[in-house]
């Protein structure tokens, strides 16, 4: 077995009930009108700390609270892809929960538009996908200059499942807003989000905005991003909107005139292809959420399936500045996963949220680099996430026909 040197002193410090937040340095926000680019793949992350913390929570493990690369090859195991720059990554086994590698995984940062993967677990199982609202003015007051935005029109109605392909597809601010207010507003919603991080032990994250709007103190992490995608993953409807290609959006609705839509196209470049070598999706590619800001940079987390595993992989900010760069290394980690899977030790586990193993060595701070620990998860069943559908186009069709994952939470010891 090998690992990554440490780049600090290896002791692990107790985990905090919650880490210190990392402002920008300059502690002000970016400048309007350049801090909700979606997906542009020019984000230059510069309101971010260029230097991890020498200590990092160790929330799933000891190794993963240490600054650099961790990853622990066994034979057979290939080496990790060369051309990484992302600030903070992680490539984790969606079922098990084992981590294979990450970097900096603890890492507080800009989370842009990927946060609305928590907004959306945290929101989507309140309100029925039936339901419709009529959007009132007060419903977009304070979205950011800027904004990414669907074209939700004041004065027209929406169903709430309209509202999430907006969020989902087009990264919407203003859908975020009108389902923020649907939930009883932006402060409401975002006290909820903050509880229901909490309740996942993702305690990297601070809120301030739904919808992951560039703002004073607001972070989060890999390791909490992913377990964003990984408990949002348990919902039909989830796992649906994020899988989406394509979809019709309704227009404004105009008096006397039939109500027409217009096609959107989701902007996760590996569900799409778009921009990608030959044009071609990531082969088993089903989610589920890009972001792009000033402050953040690139931020993206990706699940995939291939021959029966899956993988969810999250990177963070890129220092490469090449168009999709946050993709191409998404590609690289999943492809380095799919072929060290069975060949490495895990670095840590993904943690079960608050209540789901009661006891359980999967809790904060002690699964990283404790084999027979970590493959604890594989013998339980916390739940399925049955299979998504393919209908019509609109929902990416992989390679297996369906994504069936069974989540596994690590099994009390004794």
């Amino acid at each position: 077995m090998t690992a990554a040197p440490a780049l600090a002193d290896p002791t692990p410090s107790p985990t905090p009930s919650r880490p210190s937040v990392s402002p920008s340095p300059s502690g002000a926000r970016a400048p309007e009108g350049a801090t909700a680019r979606e997906d542009d793949g020019k984000g230059v992350g510069r309101g971010a700390p260029r230097r991890p913390p020498v200590r990092m929570s160790t929330v799933g493990g000891e190794m993963l609270g240490r600054p650099g690369p961790q990853v622990q090859l066994g034979p057979g195991a290939p080496e990790l892809p060369k051309e990484l720059s992302g600030r903070s990554w992680l490539v984790a086994d969606a079922e098990s929960g084992e981590i294979l590698a990450a970097n900096n995984a603890h890492w507080q940062l800009p989370p842009a538009s990927t946060l609305k993967m928590l907004f959306a677990d945290t929101v989507l199982p309140k309100l029925p996908r039936t339901k419709t609202h009529r959007v009132d003015p007060s419903d977009l007051e304070g979205m950011g200059a800027g904004s990414s935005a669907v074209g939700v029109k004041e004065g027209s109605s929406y169903s709430v499942h309209d509202l999430w392909l907006g969020v989902f597809l087009r990264s919407g601010n203003d859908a975020v807003r009108v389902l923020a207010s649907m939930n009883g507003g932006i402060p409401k919603t975002v006290k909820d989000m903050q509880a229901h991080a909490e309740d996942l032990q993702a305690l990297d994250t601070h809120v301030v905005t739904p919808d992951g709007y560039d703002a004073d103190e607001q972070v989060s992490s890999a390791y909490d991003l992913t377990l964003f995608a990984r408990s949002g993953l348990q919902k039909a409807d989830f796992r649906e909107y994020c899988s989406t290609v394509s979809a019709q959006f309704p227009g404004e609705e105009k008096p006397g005139k039939p109500r027409e839509s217009f096609g959107i196209v989701n902007t996760n470049r590996l569900l799409t292809g778009e921009g990608m070598p030959g044009g071609m999706p990531y082969k088993g590619m089903a989610g589920v959420k890009n972001g792009s800001t000033t402050n953040a940079g690139n931020t993206f987390t990706g699940v995939a399936q291939h021959d029966g595993r899956k993988l969810l992989v999250t990177v963070m900010n890129p220092e490469i500045q090449e168009q999709y760069e946050v993709y191409k290394e998404t590609a690289r980690l999943l492809d380095w996963g799919f072929e060290a899977a069975g060949h490495v030790k895990p670095v840590g586990m993904l943690v079960p949220p608050k209540g789901g193993a009661a006891g359980g060595k999967g809790g904060a701070g002690k699964a990283g680099g404790d084999h027979s620990q970590a493959s604890v998860a594989s013998s339980g069943s916390g739940g399925m996430w049955t299979a998504v559908g393919i209908a019509g186009g609109a929902v990416a069709a992989l390679a297996a026909g369906a994504f069936v994952v069974h989540r596994r939470w690590p099994r009390p010891k004794g």
